[in-house]
């Protein structure tokens, strides 16, 4: 009995010890910490001869090592083991998956009028001003002069010095125009024609298309590595507690194995 109390007693240092390792920031690799404190379980079980906690540590060794295996097993190849590395290998099939996805449950035509709508039912305001601000309107204020030129004014336009008398006018008329263009891209009516244009079933399979075209394009330009990292990337802390409660699973039927020997 005081063997068992005193393996008992190991076991509750050694779990507080490994309670606060897996506690700590999230730089701590799980995997790797509850690998090691299984195996000094296991070891200090045997020099120590302590049955239970024996017991414990090689139960809680191998659930550890056979859930980080499995791990391991999604994003690599091992050699001999089928099925291994199914990441990288279904490659393509993830690339179709994720193109898939964004097409059939984002941008269908049903959510594409959403878009263009309030919760209200009226026409999804934009702000195109930023827009406007970079368009070159340089042109535009010279076909106004040509317009000028040609018309009954062009006579006393000459008089005053032809096309150069109106230079000093250019970016005044370019900063009202864009003003204009804000105020009007600004309205309610511009909304709602620029809706009804967009909902069009030729308007509405054009972007579907060109929307499959972007996605298409940027998942060429994925490789089997990209994948597999973004995969790990978003599920790296999910799969170390699936380590460390493959050892605290192994562990606690270590020790009813362990306990029900001695009865």
């Amino acid at each position: 009995m005081g063997n068992s109390e005193s393996g008992l007693q190991l076991l509750h240092h050694l779990c507080t010890i490994a309670a606060k390792l897996l506690l700590l920031e999230k730089g701590v690799n799980k995997s790797s910490v509850t690998n090691g404190i299984a195996l000094l379980v296991t070891i200090l079980g045997m020099v120590l001869n302590q049955s239970l906690v024996f017991t414990v540590g090689l139960f809680a060794l191998s659930g550890a090592v056979t859930n980080w295996l499995a791990v391991y097993m999604l994003f690599e190849k091992v050699p001999g083991l089928y099925g291994s590395g199914v990441i990288p290998a279904r490659f393509e099939d993830f690339k179709q998956g994720i193109r898939q996805l964004m097409m059939e449950q984002f941008f269908t035509a049903q959510n594409i009028d959403r878009f263009l709508s309030t919760k209200s039912g009226q026409a999804a305001a934009f702000d195109l001003s930023p827009v406007i601000d970079k368009v070159d309107l340089s042109s535009l204020f010279e076909r106004f002069v040509t317009v000028i030129e040609g018309s009954s004014f062009g006579g006393m336009l000459a008089m005053f010095g032809g096309a150069q008398a109106l230079e000093p006018l250019q970016q005044p008329f370019i900063e009202q125009m864009k003003q204009a263009m804000v105020d009007i891209t600004d309205s309610e009516s511009f909304h709602e024609l620029m809706r009804d244009q967009l909902e069009q079933p030729n308007m509405v399979v054009t972007m579907q298309d060109k929307v499959s075209e972007i996605i298409e394009q940027r998942l060429q330009e994925l490789t089997p590595k990209m994948v597999k990292d973004i995969i790990q990337t978003m599920i790296r802390q999910h799969l170390g507690w699936l380590v460390v409660w493959g050892g605290v699973f192994g562990a606690v039927i270590g020790g009813l194995a362990s306990i029900t020997s001695f009865m």
